[in-house]
Formats: C-alpha cells, structure tokens, sequence
C-alpha cells in the first residue's frame, strides 16, 4: 500500500506547483480558446453518439464520427486496432513526452430515453448513454486537439495520442489493447468520465472478472419419464443457490453478480442445456482471484450433485485503478482555475425533476469545486481504466453530467447526457484535461513524480492481461 507519509514527503520533496487562479499562461489560455472555438463541433458530435447509442464493439458510426474529426484535425489515424474494427488510435508529434488521453463510446443496453425529465424511451428497448461516453470521448478528443494545435504552434513539444477505446461496458476493450502493448510506449495517459460532481481521480475501483459457466444435461419428457433426464438447469440453480449462501463468507469489499442467459426451452422438457454469466469483483487482483477460485469450485460442485457436465468459458477481467495522487494535485489546481460550473434556472429544475422521478433529495446539481479527496478502498465499480493504470500512470478526473445521486446506468443519466448539462460536464473536462496536459508537458519534473508514484503504488507486481486468447468477440455482420 503506497503509504500517506510517502505521498506527503515526496510532494514536499518534489514541490508540485499550487496555482492560483490567476496562475493562467498563455498556454492554458491557448487550450481554453481552442475548446470555445470547437464547442459547437464537439456539442454536435457528442449528440450524434448520444443519438447512435450503439452498443459494445457495434459502435461503427460512433467510433467513425470522432475519428473523421480527429483526422480532420491533422491526427494520423490507425483504425481497427487491437482486432477490434471500432478501436482506433489518432497520433499527432513525435518525441518525448508521449502522453496518451482515453476515449470511450459505447451505450448501455435497454436503457433509450428522450432528453427531457420523465421517463419516455427514445426507441422502445434500444440502447442508451446512461454512462456518458458520448460526452466522454468527445471530450478527451476535444482536449487533445487542444493539445495538438499547440504542438503543431511549436508552443509544446512531444506526442499526443487519443485512444478510441471502444466495448467498455462489456469485453473491455482497453484491456485488448494492452494484450498488444498498445500502451506500453506512453510517459503517462489521461482520464475522465461523467459522473455527479467536479472530481480530482484519487480513488481506486474494483478488479473483477467475467466468465460464462454452461452445463449441459439429457432431454427427457418432464412428465411421462423425467427419470431418463439430467437437467441443465438444476446444475445452474444449483450453482446460484451455492453463490448466494457464500455471499455471507465474502468480504464486504466484495460482489458477485449473475445473468442467466439459457434456461430451457419449453416447460415439458427437461432442459439440455442452461447458460449463466457470472461477474466477480474485488479490491485488488489477489483478493479477487480467491472469490473467484471458491466460485469455479461450486460450479464444479452443481454438476456433480445434478449430474450434468458443465464448462466454464472466460469473457474478460480487469484490474483496479492505481490512484495517482500527484497527477490529482495537478488537475486539483486547474479545477481551481476554471472555478465551478454554473446552472440555469431550467437546467436547475431539469435536475430535480430526475431526482423527484426517481426518489432522490431534490438539490440538483452540483458544479462546485471541493477538496481533493483522501484515497479510500475502492467503493463503486469497476473500469478498464485500471488495466492502463498498472501499465502506465494514469492521471483521473471527472466532471457532472447527471443530477446528484440519480441511479447510474439508468434513463435518469441518459436524459442528461444528450442536453445541455451533459454538454457543460463534458466542456469542464476537456478544459482541465487539456490544462493538465500543458502542465505536464511544460514541466518533465512533473511527470517524473508522477511516475515516481505509480513506481511506488505497483511495487513488484507483474501486469497480465486477464482475457482469452485469440482475437476479440466482435459480432459477425448479418
């Protein structure tokens, strides 16, 4: 565990600079200027995704959308990266720094909703951005062009690449990349993501893992010889039912999640075959692989007692998040800088409404700029985000782009996403995202302590891609 004392002698001993608010150079200024006169373009391109909605590896016009941009904007693109055909990689500079700044754009399924304050779906059934990756792909491309143009001024020097990083939400698709080393030539890469208030990323997430655990039984009449028959299903029951009594022998710090995905056919037959998806998570690699080692062993433990064979197939996994408190200090000061995000009276009322629709406090939002947060063990979910983190030092923020508390993943952040609150969240990040690059770029001192960090933070630990081999489950075109 990187201890506090540490982080404080070695901010001490490094001095990262304190701004103030008046601390703005002609560079952060530069990255500002370049935001306002792209806003239009990024509010249009955001809401072109928010639209799309396309799900995890189908996210062909989305990923299209923010690459023409990039190229449009003198970035060399690589597309279909990673063996994945919505992956892309857009690279302007060369030299040193090198420093990356993630993308995502997927939806999340079933959740379509129109922008407006109660419940409606868009397209009955279809997906939805209930995690804001419209805003946070645009958004990180919006500072990186930023960054461009001042490389491109010789004001900077280096390498910016943005990363279009599609399947987040299921497959992950950033830990693809890294089974390639797609990461491994970066002094550092930048991160945000949506969420409920202006945040400085010092916290970690949850290491999980997916599998898909199948059992396969013998057919048989339920009610003129169900004796002749095994049931798939009784296998799978069983393994749930084993899972819920372990749950009272889990740390707190843990979760285990399940889908049933098969369960038959038809309720006379004694079910062939049945079909589970079982997420496991933990707060660290180590711990996850103890809950995850008790599951497999259950699921061995139904097929017995049902009498049935079984399988289990990995989908994916992925590591914690290594917080970097130094990088946080950083984007703490150009937080500070910026000052919070003001509302509007119907943006204000927008935000209750949610939060009245859906039972929470009615305080609305919350653009201020608080305190930099003590790390804490991880509380919420989980990203691939933390893949790149044991890679390379990442450096975290997030920014509003949902009503406070409103449930996430839901229709109560996707009705936000595609209007103007989602737009202030996602103009805020890129703002500090690309203040922060100028920082770092500016200053080699900087990146040296924030390396200094991840160096302490991953100790010895090896770096091993948690998915299957061969190539990513892109779905086959009907």
């Amino acid at each position: 565990m990187y201890k506090m004392t540490k982080l404080l002698v070695s901010l001490i001993l490094f001095s990262i600079p304190i701004l103030g608010k008046d601390d703005w150079t002609k560079n952060k200024k530069a990255i500002t200027a370049s935001i306002k006169k792209h806003q239009k373009a990024l509010i249009s391109i955001s809401d072109q995704i928010w639209s799309n909605a396309e799900l995890a590896l189908e996210e062909h016009k989305s990923s299209k959308i923010l690459s023409d941009y990039a190229e449009k904007n003198g970035f060399n693109i690589e597309r279909g990266v990673a063996g994945m055909p919505t992956a892309f990689i857009a690279t302007y500079g060369s030299g040193r720094p090198r420093i990356g700044i993630l993308g995502e754009f997927d939806a999340n399924a079933g959740i379509s909703q129109k922008a407006q304050s109660t419940k409606e779906a868009l397209i009955e059934g279809a997906p939805g951005h209930g995690c804001g990756h419209n805003l946070f792909g645009t958004g990180s491309l919006g500072a990186a062009i930023a960054i461009k143009e001042l490389i491109q001024k010789k004001e900077l020097k280096g390498t910016i690449v943005f990363y279009g990083t599609p399947a987040e939400e299921t497959i992950f698709g950033k830990v693809w990349f890294a089974r390639e080393g797609l990461f491994n030539d970066l002094d550092l890469c930048m991160d945000w993501h949506p969420g409920d208030d202006v945040e400085a990323g010092t916290q970690s997430s949850k290491a999980l893992i997916d599998f898909r655990v199948k059992y396969w039984g013998k057919a048989a009449h339920a009610s003129a010889d169900p004796w002749n028959g095994f049931s798939a299903v009784d296998g799978m029951e069983l393994l749930t039912t084993g899972i819920n009594y372990y749950r009272e022998h889990i740390k707190p710090t843990a979760r285990i999640h399940y889908q049933i995905e098969k369960a038959g056919d038809v309720v006379n037959v004694v079910p062939e075959k049945a079909q589970i998806w079982v997420r496991v998570r933990e707060n660290d690699r180590e711990s996850l692989n103890v809950v995850y080692e008790r599951v497999k062993k259950i699921a061995a433990a139904a097929a017995l007692m049902a009498e049935v064979d079984y399988d289990i197939e990995l989908i994916s996994g992925i590591y914690e998040i290594l917080p970097n408190r130094s990088g946080a200090t950083l984007v703490q000061n150009n937080f500070e800088m910026l000052g919070p995000i003001s509302y509007t009276d119907e943006e204000t009322e927008y935000a209750k409404a949610i939060q009245r629709a859906t039972g929470k406090p009615e305080v609305g939002m919350d653009g201020a700029i608080h305190a930099l947060k003590e790390t804490k063990p991880a509380q919420g979910g989980s990203t691939d985000v933390g893949d790149v983190s044991h890679l390379v030092p990442v450096v975290r923020l997030s920014t509003p782009a949902a009503p406070k508390d409103v449930p996430w993943h839901s229709w109560a952040v996707v009705a936000c996403t595609g209007m103007s609150i989602g737009h202030k969240g996602m103009l805020k990040a890129s703002n500090a995202l690309g203040m922060t690059m100028v920082d770092l770029f500016e200053n080699p001192q900087l990146i040296k302590e924030v390396k200094a960090e991840f160096r302490e933070r991953k100790g010895n630990s090896k770096y091993v891609p948690m998915i299957p081999p061969g190539p990513p489950p892109v779905p086959q075109k009907k």
